[in-house]
């Protein structure tokens, strides 16, 4: 067995692409390893910011021998057929005539030796490498091959490094052309024993140094100032400013986000401790945070109260001989510079009353056929108001959160720094000496943004919050701008998401209709017409579809998702979830799981029969044609279960309703084990029929069990 190394050297790749990358080239060599027949015990892949890098062991040295026999046509098939599969096997093929049970045909045994690997890995790589796809890619020079970024050649006849067995695979794009794929480059492939070439750090180690295999290679890396493991970048980044920050009595601010882009950032990492200026320290802590954190890659840190320090962590790519102080007090030259600006930002902008500012939205197109972002905040003004004594708000304040919730987009500070749009609206209407639930509910009334972001839990910022995102929702379905595959130019799933869990999360018992109409309402009153092409149903829809996914990632069945939905009418998303939560205890109990296999059993006897006699059998059953005990008895509790389900259904006592139709197990058994449904007399025969159709119409009141697996129709 054989070890593959494979490494591809670059200018500098973002740090946002590396690990797909690193992903992509491991996925495409191992399901190339495999289509061509070659099994390995291990693969790893590997990325710093200037190389991909793969080892691939357990590869077999060549492909084994096969030996296979072909069947042919049969000897009186025409000539062209008999000729064309001869011509289809390989020369020297032994070809014989048998005769089978259907005849005399033509037979061949075909043996092929195995190849050498190192021939399979060179078409591979010249396959992968092409064609390997980036976010964003480029091409330089002449050349018309791309990649993310320039490659480097430090190897003879600009060749990447392919190692196999211990032996170099020079792999050449220097003359390749457009389109060229696998054995069109083979005639200008070599392979050589020795130097397999590398290079290490660009500054401290730039001299080229050759490798064997694997270990040596990750060493030697070492040896030449390069991590080549991603993850001891980062376990070597976190020890040490873990140590910086506990000498300065301070503790590294959690993460994980930044350290791994950071990590992607260097290939030597050197971590040094900077100084922020004391003039700075007035501004809010996210101003400090956020522009250490997305602007400069530095971290945070927290004094023993927890709150931000004067300082942070600085990782450079290279050690100084003056151990850093030229880096540190560069890094706090640019840093004071940025919050330079962020400090006269914040200084201009408290000087004018956030409310001053709404009217300066007029100016900002939300959307070109939804008006201006001062529309937007009119409309959701409103919608917030009639969205209040749902979400057990005051109307009046939710109304002044929704009128100020934008306000902060025409301050310098949000002009600066787009991420702090919503935080520093609540630091300006502080300020102002607004409520502090109105000037929270300005801050938290984005969110949640995501599956991991934290949902609201104040009445009045769940309530900006819903009030924003249905706007949003019903004004470009009103336009008719839907998701469309992959493509949701407008996170619109993304806001139906967040209208879920600002929903269920809370407890909301808000109708969705109500709320879309509402909606309708004030973009009639702002834009006119928007009533005349929104379909409200449409949109339920599309919020019961992300539900569905919802749920499904927390677990629940899909089947008993789609039970429930399929009932319809319903919009009311905290009783629509008691409702599939009661389903699924229901149907971990044995009267549930007999019951749906008996409604199954019903349910394909009645589809059977009627589409056999083209016509429904889904009318009322007569009890005067009811002979037998047990379907009398089938008839009084499916009478009895379906008026107490019902009444249990209107109190919204799910589990109850269940209980109810729970009792039908018994007479449908009875009723199976001793009723003919098939009677020779055809009165008898449609009334046991529709009698059947009954336990359907029963069991269809609390959700439609057909979509369950086992159940359907």
């Amino acid at each position: 067995m054989a070890e593959l190394l494979l490494e591809l050297l670059s200018e500098e790749i973002p740090a946002r692409m590396q690990a797909r990358a690193a992903d992509d080239l491991k996925r495409l060599v191992c399901e190339g390893l495999k289509k061509a027949g070659l099994e390995f015990s291990s693969a790893e892949a590997y990325v710093t910011p200037r190389r991909l890098a793969l080892v691939v062991d357990g590869i077999p040295e060549s492909t084994p021998d096969i030996s296979e026999e072909k069947r042919g046509p049969a000897t009186s098939a025409p000539e062209q057929a008999v000729n064309g599969f001869k011509g289809s096997l390989p020369k020297g093929t032994k070809i014989e005539k048998r005769q089978t049970e259907k005849g005399e045909f033509f037979f061949a045994l075909v043996e092929q030796k195995g190849q050498a690997t190192s021939n399979k890995i060179q078409v591979l790589i010249a396959n992968i490498i092409p064609d390997f796809h980036w976010p964003k890619s480029m091409r330089w020079g002449e050349k018309s091959f791309r990649w993310v970024r320039p490659l480097h050649w430090v190897r003879p006849l600009h060749s990447i490094l392919v190692i196999f067995n211990g032996e170099t695979l020079e792999f050449s794009l220097a003359h390749m052309e457009e389109g060229e794929r696998g054995v069109d480059v083979l005639d200008r492939m070599t392979r050589t024993r020795g130097d397999a070439t590398t290079t290490g750090h660009r500054f401290l180690s730039p001299e080229p140094f050759s490798v064997e295999n694997f270990a040596d290679y990750k060493a030697k890396l070492e040896e030449h100032h390069v991590i080549l493991d991603a993850r001891d970048r980062a376990s070597i980044i976190e020890k040490e400013a873990g140590k910086l920050a506990g000498k300065a009595k301070l503790k590294l601010k959690d993460d994980p986000g930044l350290l791994a882009e950071v990590a992607g950032l260097v290939e030597w990492p050197v971590v040094h401790l900077g100084s922020i200026d004391a003039d700075f320290m007035d501004l809010p802590p996210e101003v400090l945070t956020t522009t250490m954190r997305n602007h400069q890659k530095y971290f945070a840190l927290n004094d023993a109260k927890g709150k931000l320090a004067p300082k942070f962590i600085v990782v450079a790519n290279t050690e100084t001989s003056d151990k850093g102080k030229v880096v540190v007090a560069g890094n706090e030259r640019v840093l004071r510079a940025r919050l330079s600006d962020a400090k006269f930002f914040w200084d201009q902008d408290r000087q004018q009353r956030l409310d001053s500012r709404i009217q300066e939205l007029g100016g900002r197109v939300f959307h070109a056929k939804l008006g201006t972002v001062l529309d937007k905040v009119e409309r959701i003004e409103k919608l917030s108001g009639a969205l209040a004594p749902f979400c057990k708000a005051n109307p009046g304040d939710a109304m002044r959160a929704a009128r100020l919730a934008k306000a902060d987009l025409s301050t310098g500070m949000v002009g600066e720094f787009p991420e702090l749009q919503g935080v520093m609206g609540r630091y300006y209407a502080q300020g102002d000496g607004e409520k502090p639930d109105v000037a929270a509910a300005i801050a938290e009334h984005y969110a949640p943004q995501g599956p991991n972001d934290a949902c609201p839990k104040s009445p009045l910022s769940i309530t900006v919050a819903l009030a924003d995102k249905i706007d949003t929702l019903v004004g470009f379905w009103a336009i008719d701008e839907k998701p469309t595959g992959s493509k949701d130019p407008f996170a619109l799933r993304r806001a139906a998401l967040s209208i879920i869990r600002l929903i269920v999360e809370n407890g909301l018992r808000l109708p969705l209709g109500e709320a879309f109409a509402k909606a309708t309402e004030n973009f009639d009153d702002t834009l006119g017409g928007v009533s005349k092409t929104f379909d409200p149903q449409d949109l339920l829809g599309f919020i019961a579809e992300r539900l569905k996914v919802h749920l499904r990632e927390k677990g629940v069945k899909h089947d008993l998702i789609d039970a429930v939905f399929s009932l319809g009418g319903e919009d009311d998303l905290v009783r629509l979830l008691a409702r599939v939560d009661a389903l699924g205890a229901f149907l971990e109990t044995d009267d549930g799981e007999n019951l749906l296999t008996a409604y199954k059993r019903a349910a394909n006897i009645v589809r059977i029969e009627e589409k056999r006699d083209k016509k429904p059998y889904n009318g009322e059953y007569e009890i005067n044609l009811l002979t037998q005990d047990e379907e009398k008895n089938l008839a009084e509790y499916l009478g009895d279960a379906a008026g107490s389900a019902k009444d249990a259904l209107t109190g919204e006592d799910f589990a109850a309703a269940m209980g109810a139709i729970a009792q039908l197990r018994k007479p449908v058994d009875g009723f199976f084990d001793k009723v003919t449904v098939n009677a020779d007399e055809p009165k008898l025969r449609e009334n046991r029929l529709r009698l059947l159709g009954g336990i359907g119409r029963a069991l269809d009141q609390v959700a439609d069990f057909s979509k369950i697996e086992g159940g359907e129709r």
